[in-house]
């Protein structure tokens, strides 16, 4: 049994009864709470998602980690705390390297997608939704940046959705790197893989499916034959609000033209690409986050009911 199964965790009520009685629940990470998306709109979109999540008939479960424990489901008091609203407390981003110092601490902490698959899976949940995985960074055969959200894909058997991986990052490579994973990577009505702010990278998903009952059969089948891995759902961002792959190319160039300039690398790195990238497009990628973010709730609320009518 690993460590995080041996602590205790902090299972909200109604998160707790749909456990007991076998419903769907829906995994949320708080990252993008307290570090991704600015104040009061990360409280808006938090609750948006939990929202759609029960509109599609499962409920909701927001981790992150509440005075050192692992929590499965997050208050409205606790949500404004993440979201910096309330409270005033210091959220350190959790990772999978930071678990164990955390809860020594008894602090809280914003977890990233591989922190919460991995509370995820420890609650015996089986759904979790975010807006972009993490994956292999540009440039990463000299600086060795892989996001540790592979790793915990690579050994989580929960179903992941997202919009692909972060348009900042190295796609095709990231998809390489899945590939040798075993990880499925599954298009929701697509055939091309996401690229975050744009619906098609013109790289191929692995298979296309067009409904929840069938992303719900895909992992089933994947695991059924021994898969330990996470199965990827990859939902493309709404037409309405897509940002053209061109004009998102132009965005990253000149946002990592601007770190190599002012010698911003390692963890700062990223924080600082997605904020430059803010100020190019004038706000649309914060826009096109949210609503990305809202529409993958929508669509993980529908796997995990589809789950567990197949029960």
């Amino acid at each position: 049994m690993s460590e995080i199964n041996q602590a205790r965790l902090r299972i909200e009520d109604e998160v707790d009864r749909a456990r007991a009685a076998g419903a769907p629940v829906v995994a949320l990470e708080s990252t993008v709470i307290a570090h991704g998306l600015p104040p009061p709109l990360n409280l808006d979109t938090a609750r948006a998602c939990e929202a759609v999540i029960r509109k599609g008939g499962a409920v909701p479960a927001t981790i992150g980690m509440v005075e050192g424990a692992p929590a499965i489901g997050l208050s409205e008091e606790q949500l404004r705390v993440f979201a910096q609203l309330d409270g005033g407390r210091h959220i350190e981003k959790v990772g999978l390297n930071k678990l164990a110092s955390v809860m020594q601490k008894r602090a809280w902490g914003a977890t990233t997608v591989a922190a919460s698959l991995r509370i995820a899976q420890a609650g015996g949940l089986r759904v979790f939704s975010t807006g972009g995985i993490g994956g292999v960074h540009r440039g990463a055969a000299e600086s060795f940046d892989v996001s540790a959200d592979l790793t915990a894909l690579a050994n989580t058997p929960l179903i992941c959705v997202c919009a692909g991986t972060k348009a900042i990052l190295d796609i095709p490579k990231t998809l390489e790197y899945l590939e040798t994973l075993g990880v499925p990577i599954v298009g929701y009505d697509t055939d091309e893989f996401p690229a975050f702010y744009s619906r098609s990278s013109r790289l191929a998903v692995d298979v296309r499916v067009d409904t929840s009952d069938e992303a719900a059969e895909v992992a089933e089948c994947h695991w059924r034959i021994g898969g330990g891995t996470a199965v990827l759902v990859c939902v493309p961002v709404p037409n309405e609000f897509e940002i053209p792959a061109a004009e998102i190319a132009v965005a990253v160039d000149e946002a990592m033209a601007r770190a190599a300039g002012q010698k911003v690398r390692g963890k700062a790195l990223t924080p600082f690409l997605l904020s430059e990238m803010e100020k190019l497009t004038r706000g649309k990628t914060l826009e096109v986050n949210r609503a990305l973010l809202v529409n993958n709730a929508g669509v993980a609320g529908l796997i995990a009911s589809s789950l567990y009518r197949r029960e």
